[in-house]
């Protein structure tokens, strides 16, 4: 047996970590990054005893933004600009196309990803001075893009609520990005804002299957309790719109109908949807758990995965990566599209307003801010 990290390793199937070990996590493996030149299994002598090692625990650390706002030119996305408090996510989700950033960290995509996470806790005061910089021009502002801003660690954090007290007190519109239902702790926020016309916020759903959930996000709230989210945040006058993100071909791509219908009768007034991505080391991440849950289902969706992407698992060309190509890929955009109409969802919502933006200044309400 082999150790490395605290973890251990079946020498036959490298990286892998004991299913007891990792209980309640998305991935198998504590894969390297493609940045990590030096991980590798070590035998440290102490042989096959250790495998009743404790279950792998959420470890934070924290790190000093020097920025706030990352800017992206993507033509594949509504948006130029995003906020992200947090670097990691325990939600644990094995298709998040985010893992790669874990690399970069010099951490695993894999296990790492989900339970090695990174708190910015200057990032509210970070961004207040971005805003307040005179060359600032407002646009939306898409919270919670590589990572969920509601994750559990925001709970006893405050990251999130913290950025959208300042982008409240800047008139800054915002949409907000999650499956987390602590979003319902900031419906009053989130409330006034909408009311003046700049926040809403979408709400992934990727499947209704409760089981299949728990596999594919072990640690994100349950499908009945997102469209509770749903519905609480339309009631306080929040406009939502769920995101079918993603569609997995020949696992969830036949629940398209039922998840809208179920969303528009939560109150959500929009969808859309994404095909899976598999980039870099979400892949073999991926593959990973289809063998271990899906088996009978593997050879398919990875057939179909290969089919809308020239062959391979994933293909990154602008224009393509979000849906793929193919006639599998227009035959789910048509079936969506006509499902949405079904159940009067829309594809675009008017722009969120950008004449409310007042540049925040210096004076007492900001060093309340902050």
């Amino acid at each position: 047996m082999f150790y490395l990290d605290g973890m251990v390793f079946d020498p036959s199937r490298p990286h892998h970590v004991d299913p007891a070990r990792r209980r309640g996590r998305g991935a198998a493996s504590a894969r390297p990054g493609r940045f990590d030149a030096v991980r590798e299994a070590v035998d440290d002598g102490w042989g096959p005893a250790e495998t009743d090692a404790p279950p792998l625990r959420t470890i934070v650390t924290e790190e000093r933004a020097r920025s706030a706002i990352v800017r992206n030119t993507s033509p594949d996305v509504p948006f130029d600009r995003a906020l992200n408090p947090y670097r990691g996510c325990e939600h644990g989700c094995i298709y998040c196309f985010a893992r790669p950033t874990h690399a970069y960290l010099g951490h695993s995509p894999g296990l790492d990803f989900e339970t090695k996470l990174v708190a910015r806790p200057n990032i509210a005061e970070v961004l207040a001075r971005e805003l307040a910089r005179p060359r600032y021009r407002p646009a939306p502002l898409a919270l919670g893009t590589a990572t969920d801003p509601y994750q559990p660690v925001e709970r006893a954090r405050g990251l999130t609520r913290a950025c959208l007290e300042v982008l409240e007190a800047a008139g800054h519109p915002v949409g907000v990005v999650t499956k987390g239902t602590l979003v319902e702790r900031d419906a009053d926020i989130l409330a006034r804002m909408a009311a003046r016309g700049i926040a809403r916020v979408a709400i992934s759903l990727t499947t209704l299957d409760a089981d299949l959930s728990r596999r594919m996000e072990p640690r994100a709230p349950s499908p009945d309790r997102r469209l509770a989210t749903i519905r609480r945040l339309a009631a306080a006058g929040v406009e939502v719109r769920v995101m079918v993100a993603p569609v997995v071909p020949g696992l969830t791509d036949h629940e398209i109908d039922a998840i809208l219908e179920a969303a528009a009768g939560a109150g959500a007034v929009a969808a859309s949807w994404v095909m899976l991505r598999l980039p870099r080391e979400v892949a073999p991440l991926w593959r990973e758990w289809l063998a271990e849950h899906r088996p009978d289902r593997a050879g398919r969706v990875m057939a179909r995965l290969r089919e809308m992407h020239g062959g391979q698992d994933y293909r990154a060309d602008w224009g393509r990566r979000m849906r793929g190509e193919g006639v599998h890929a227009e035959l789910t955009a048509q079936r969506f599209a006509a499902a949405a109409r079904r159940a009067g969802l829309a594809e675009r919502l008017p722009p969120l307003r950008t004449d409310r933006f007042a540049p925040l200044t210096a004076g007492p309400a900001q060093m309340r801010l902050l």
